[in-house]
């Protein structure tokens, strides 16, 4: 068996959406799991839309995502160049051979593919015309996911357009063909163009690569119905690069849009889904993406990093905020993301969770301020616990966790009367990280200031 080759050929025409990142996931995963390789060929003919900065921002999305490729942009390999605006000589040698074999013809100044059948007129309602037909055998395209569809090319259709540029039919089959490409995963979009593809790949004498067309990503059913579009919140890569998502985890989440492994876990590495990847365990109905299970891979992921691993994003996330610089100290922030890792789906989130760490300025939940100080005792175990806290010979979790339970039997109570009153106090909220580990990380210069502020407020 011939090594699998197979190929990412993108338009950098905009951002980089979900779903062009996920044909390069999967051929990147297929090529990995077969020893095969990866080809990336920038299809950048359409001058007009195609632009350096889309370039860039889908080779560094690419790069953030841990997408490498054998050949191709930056890479080089055999079969260059990689750019199609660049490969217009093999363009019109291929060319030559269609006009030399009587499969092409010219007509109003454009080159047509000629197919083969008996030619009749027609009329066409939707040219509102007489056109040419042609009755041709049907082309079966033998389909991974999808199984053997059958469809049929009835009209010539142009492969040179009157500008002189190629088409994308024409120059996309010349170029699997000088590349060596084996297999094509692609949307399902591209499923009615397949047809002429192997078209033309029987008029060359080549047999075409094996198609897989995957299915298309819909909307998460909050947003709408429908294809997920590049306006669609969670639809770009540079989104997720800019919300400090972990690229392992939006890798995880973008492989499980179509496809599953057999036992259906969820949360993969990616040696994990290279180990377990196969096209044939594509899905044909369409992909819905889900914010929600997007956040909980996150979340999975974010809880498993070492916290050396943990840290820059974290603190990038937190710079951003303007709640951390370069003069905070190391060891008290490496304690604060210890307290959080646990608690939080994804670094944007960050910043308000862990705000009263690093600032006296963060915000008050007003439901738990009125659920907690309604209470007639609320200023008195505030006062009661105080002096406890001042008194400490060390100032630990154990030791704050055996003063406090102190300090409640000694007033017939339970410990946790004075618990949600000590986290609101020096967080502003009800709920978070472990409260004594909190309290022992926050110091007890800072958590007796915020008690006595609050207790003088009452």
């Amino acid at each position: 068996m011939s090594q699998v080759r197979v190929r990412f050929a993108p338009s950098p025409t905009g951002s980089t959406h979900i779903g062009t990142a996920r044909t390069a996931l999967f051929n990147w995963l297929y090529a990995r799991k077969t020893g095969g390789k990866l080809v990336l060929r920038i299809e950048d003919t359409d001058k007009e839309r195609n632009t350096d900065a889309a370039l860039e921002e889908l080779l560094n999305g690419l790069k953030w995502l841990g997408i490498n490729w054998d050949e191709g942009p930056e890479v080089g390999g055999e079969s260059g160049p990689y750019f199609q605006s660049q490969r217009g000589d093999l363009y019109k040698e291929y060319l030559q051979k269609l006009l030399d074999a009587d499969r092409a013809y010219e007509k109003d100044g454009a080159i047509f593919f000629k197919l083969e059948g008996e030619r009749y007129t027609e009329y066409d309602d939707y040219h509102k015309a007489e056109v040419e037909k042609v009755r041709t055998e049907p082309v079966v395209i033998e389909d991974v996911i999808r199984g053997n569809v059958t469809r049929r090319e009835e009209r010539d259709f142009v492969i040179v357009r009157s500008n002189g540029d190629p088409s994308f039919h024409f120059v996309n089959v010349v170029d699997d063909i000088a590349m060596g490409i084996t297999h094509v995963l692609r949307g399902e979009d591209h499923l009615p163009n397949t047809s002429k593809h192997v078209e033309l790949f029987k008029a060359f004498g080549v047999k075409p690569p094996v198609y897989a067309h995957m299915p298309m990503i819909l909307k998460d059913p909050a947003q709408g119905k429908g294809k997920m579009s590049k306006r669609d919140r969670g639809a770009l890569i540079e989104e997720y690069q800019q919300r400090d998502f972990l690229p392992e985890a939006v890798v995880n989440f973008i492989a499980l849009l179509g496809w599953s492994p057999k036992d259906d876990q969820e949360v993969l590495s990616i040696d994990e889904l290279i180990e377990r990847f196969d096209i044939k365990d594509l899905q044909k109905a369409g992909a819905r993406f889900d914010e929600k299970k997007m956040s909980h891979i996150n979340f999975e992921h974010m809880k498993r990093l070492p916290i050396d691993r943990y840290l820059p994003p974290a603190v990038s996330a937190l710079g951003k905020a303007g709640l951390v610089d370069a003069d905070t100290d190391a060891d008290y922030l490496k304690s604060v993301l210890q307290l959080c890792q646990q608690k939080i789906n994804s670094f944007e989130d960050l910043p308000s969770f862990a705000a009263y760490f690093f600032t006296d300025d963060y915000t008050v939940d007003p439901k738990t301020e009125k659920k907690l100080l309604k209470k007639a005792d609320a200023a008195e175990r505030i006062q009661e616990v105080i002096p406890v806290l001042e008194g400490l010979d060390s100032y630990d979790a154990t030791t704050l966790e055996r003063a406090i339970q102190a300090l409640a039997d000694e007033k017939e109570l339970k410990i946790f009367a004075y618990f949600p009153l000590l986290r609101f106090a020096v967080s502003g909220v009800g709920g978070g990280p472990d409260l004594l580990p909190m309290l022992e990380t926050l110091g007890r210069e800072k958590v007796v200031a915020r008690l006595k502020k609050l207790a003088a407020s009452l």
